[in-house]
This record gives C-alpha cells, structure tokens and sequence, in this order.
C-alpha cells in the first residue's frame, strides 16, 4: 500500500531541524527501498515542511512511520497529513527523466470537497514535467479525498494547473525539491 505523509514545519522550529538532520536522514535510510519519493518544501530558503511518499504494508506502519519520525517526536511538525496514496505514474522519484535538479519544482495537493466524485485521476496528457502523481484515498482505498502532484513547472501558478481548479476545496502549491543525503 503507498501512503503520501506530509509533516508540516512548527514555525520557529529550524534550528531544531538542522540539528536533527542525521537523525532524520539516518530514520529514513531504513526506509530507502520503500520510499517512492522525498524531499522537502521550502519557502525562498527556509523549509516549512517534508514530503515522503512510501510503499508500506498497511494503515497501522504508515502510521508508524509518520510518527516515529524523529523530527515529529521532537515536536519540529505542527501536523501531519498522512494518506493513502496510489502511484498512477508506477515510478519512484529516481525514474524521473528529468533528474534530480533543474527547473522550479513544486508540490500540489488538491483537497477534494468530500461530496463530489472523483477528479483528476488519469495522469494528465502533458505528463513530461511529472515526477509523482497520484489520488489520495480513505484509509480502505474506497474513497478519493484528493490529489497530489511533484512536479517542474515554470511557476506556482502552472504547477497548480495540473489539478481541476472547481474540483476541490482547497489547492496548495508549495515549492520542493529532490530529499535525501547529499
């Protein structure tokens, strides 16, 4: 099962999060074979949150994982979203064509309105710039709760054009890169 686990920043918490980097890095390397991609968002230079899209056995290690993560035991996370996920692209971020680097690259997560059916869950024709791609779904799979995207666009306003606008309740776009040890 692919779960999508955004840990969103407490403010006033960088200095926390550098000196837990090892620690961060380290908890995640026990999770490099199932992780479909990572990495963290930024506002200009300063990160406001991490993303990690990952292949676990079930609700209860996805859980687990967003959990146990140590930045989140520290208190650095506000909040976690934590979600079902399904890979429609079938690639980990590593298989992205276009690398590691180049170009601005974004995160978008549309929120569906939890009334409507289901939007946006064929990859869209123009699939060149995507990196992951996928809906979020309930706990048993059955229900779309949205989609999420990682992405290169030239700006926040193409990135977030990836998603049907009248779709959802909310889209957030948040600037992102590549994760793990440099």
């Amino acid at each position: 099962m692919e779960f999508f686990c955004y840990h969103r920043d407490r403010p006033g918490s960088m200095k926390r999060r550098e000196e837990l980097l090892e620690e961060h890095w380290t908890y995640m390397d026990r999770y490099a074979e199932q992780l479909i991609a990572r990495g963290p968002t930024f506002v200009g230079e300063i990160p406001t949150g991490s993303v990690h899209i990952v292949d676990l056995p079930d609700p209860a290690a996805a859980r687990a994982f967003a959990f146990d993560e140590p930045n989140h035991q520290d208190g650095v996370y506000r909040d976690v979203l934590l979600r079902r996920w399904r890979n429609t692209l079938g690639r980990t971020m590593w298989d992205f064509p276009g690398g590691r680097s180049g170009g601005n690259r974004y995160l978008v997560i549309g929120l569906g309105p939890g009334s409507e059916e289901a939007a946006d869950l064929a990859v869209p024709e123009d699939r060149e710039g995507l990196i992951a791609y996928g809906p979020l779904l309930s706990d048993d799979g059955d229900r779309w709760l949205g989609t999420v995207a990682l992405l290169c666009a030239p700006d926040p306003d193409a990135a977030c054009a990836v998603l049907t606008a009248d779709r959802y309740a909310d889209i957030e776009v948040h600037d992102w890169e590549f994760g793990g040890r440099r």
